[in-house]
């Protein structure tokens, strides 16, 4: 049963589908206000739908993924599990999941589920074997989860507040993987995957996550000014782990192979985006 456990958990790539369960829950709060029972089985049905369109990514880079140290111990490459049981443990998830986002949120939050996971698995995973600047696009990924909560709890989607909300994880999402890629470049470059590193030196590319770090601690800055954040302290605590976030990540200027600087910056940036969402999450709900 264990195994079982660790096979599924490694299919739905569980540590990222509940981030992407955690902001869904960050736009229904900065929607609603509150806490209920819709958003209990909105996440749920969020999270079944995110752990499926994981299951079939897994089923789409199955070959991919036997080429890569980083990926081929992975279910189906390493023969723990067949493709067919992961395409039908991906349907099922997928189909679930849209069913329960339905009916715990609305038509609207449904779409935008679907809208997801068309994004991720139809279009960002086969151009990211095209063009090393599929990141770009497939950064929306990250921006959609927010709307689906917030869309759920009623609110308007042109409203200034989740226009920010999404801008500012999908500014986030580009130099969190700029930052694996320093890490991982070997690894895409043996699975014939384009990589930014064969038009820039990985001291320019740590140069310029550098500024998409630094793009994705002044986004942060523009929330409080949608009226995202009432309390005073809150504010103040933004612009303070703001000003760390730069400074700590001043160590990626002096990038060499050998440095922790990656790894420490990896760690910061992704800390940085769950203290915010916990702080202004915070501020919506108690203060």
């Amino acid at each position: 049963m264990k195994e079982k456990i660790k096979i599924l958990t490694e299919l739905t790539k569980i540590r990222i589908t509940f981030f992407v369960m955690i902001t869904t829950g960050f736009g229904y709060i900065a929607a609603s206000d509150l806490i209920n029972i819709d958003l209990i089985f909105l996440l749920i049905g969020v999270l079944l739908l995110a752990c499926g369109s994981a299951a079939l990514n897994h089923y789409q880079e199955r070959h991919t993924d036997a080429l890569m140290m980083r990926t081929k111990n992975r279910p189906i490459p390493s023969g723990k599990l067949s493709a067919k049981s992961a395409l039908e443990i991906s349907s099922l998830l997928i189909l679930s999941g849209i069913l329960l986002v339905a009916l715990a949120g609305n038509i609207i939050s449904a779409i935008f589920g679907i809208l997801n996971l068309i994004w991720y698995n139809a279009i960002y995973t086969p151009l990211k074997k095209r063009t090393p600047f599929a990141i770009i696009p497939g950064s929306l990924v990250g921006a959609i989860p927010p709307v689906i909560g917030w869309a759920a709890a009623g609110g308007e989607l042109l409203d200034p507040q989740i226009l920010m909300i999404a801008f500012f994880f999908f500014i986030w999402q580009i130099p969190h993987f700029w930052l694996l890629l320093l890490v991982l470049d070997d690894d895409y470059i043996k699975a014939g995957m384009p990589t930014l590193t064969k038009i820039f030196s990985k001291e320019q590319l740590a140069r310029i996550t550098f500024i998409w770090i630094i793009a994705t601690a002044i986004s942060s800055m523009f929330l409080p000014m949608v009226a995202l954040v009432e309390t005073e302290v809150i504010k103040y605590l933004i612009v303070l782990s703001v000003l760390l976030l730069s400074i700590n990540s001043l160590k990626l200027l002096k990038y060499s192979d050998n440095s922790p600087s990656i790894n420490f910056a990896f760690r910061n940036i992704n800390f940085f985006v769950l203290y915010i969402v916990s702080i202004i999450s915070f501020d919506k709900l108690i203060l």
